[in-house]
């Protein structure tokens, strides 16, 4: 097989970016006059929803039974997702989540390598261009020829949409392509794709079911194994294997 693209999820993968979330959620809630609080533990149960405004209704339905919704619910969520967006992005801008270890180098030796790269994600794009931006440079998202996010297919992960649509984009087959996840769901929506997939794992993932991953990891910190296993094309520059 060779591989003439990664698809990297971000969440959790690129970055370890879940209790970022965790805390703006915790900032707008208050910044909104709630009394929610979304401690580790719980936000560990919470995760099991993809996507922001998805994982709010779903705390509202299943653990505030007594709360009486307002009269424009979905405007509601909307709001306090994007309260929440804008103290996330501010962590971003204040260097506050910094890329997982050799994920910067991967894609430096992928690019460098004509490998073509993209994103498949539910986050939302302000999310994803702050982290770029911050993570690689200013123009880190021309790093990536195709950027899936947000709500732009239907269903999110684990259905496999956003990894089809960002196939469509590129024009390649699964076969041609392996994915990068963190979770369970992500590992559902990129095998329901057809793409091979590599986990790496986080603290709110490291106990789920990565049955089906091609191989799991702690971190990429050794590229060398990493590149060993996927299968991927060693870059110039030496690294011990």
């Amino acid at each position: 097989m060779t591989i003439k693209a990664i698809i990297f999820d971000v969440d959790g993968t690129l970055a370890d970016t879940e209790d970022g979330h965790r805390q703006s959620f915790n900032k707008a809630f208050t910044e909104c006059g709630l009394d929610w609080n979304w401690d580790a533990a719980l936000y560990d149960q919470l995760l099991k929803v993809t996507g922001g405004k998805e994982r709010i209704k779903y705390y509202i339905e299943s653990f505030l039974t007594g709360f009486t919704q307002p009269g424009d619910f979905e405007e509601f969520v909307k709001h306090l997702h994007r309260v929440k967006t804008a103290h996330y992005t501010a962590m971003l801008r204040e260097g506050r989540i910094p890329l997982r270890p050799g994920i910067k180098q991967l894609i430096t030796d992928a690019r460098n390598g004509g490998i073509r790269l993209a994103i498949a994600t539910t986050t939302s794009p302000e999310n994803v261009a702050t982290l770029l931006q911050q993570g690689l440079c200013a123009d880190g998202e021309s790093w990536f020829e195709v950027i899936g996010c947000g709500d732009i297919v239907p269903h999110k992960k684990p259905a496999p949409d956003i990894y089809f649509w960002v196939l469509e984009k590129m024009g390649l087959p699964a076969a041609d392509c392996i994915a990068l996840e963190d979770s369970e769901n992500g590992l559902h929506s990129s095998l329901a794709a057809g793409i091979k997939t590599f986990v790496i794992l986080n603290r709110y993932t490291r106990n789920q079911n990565f049955s089906g991953a091609a191989a799991v990891f702690d971190d990429l910190a050794d590229l060398g194994n990493f590149y060993r296993l996927t299968g991927l094309p060693l870059p110039k520059r030496q690294i011990s294997v």
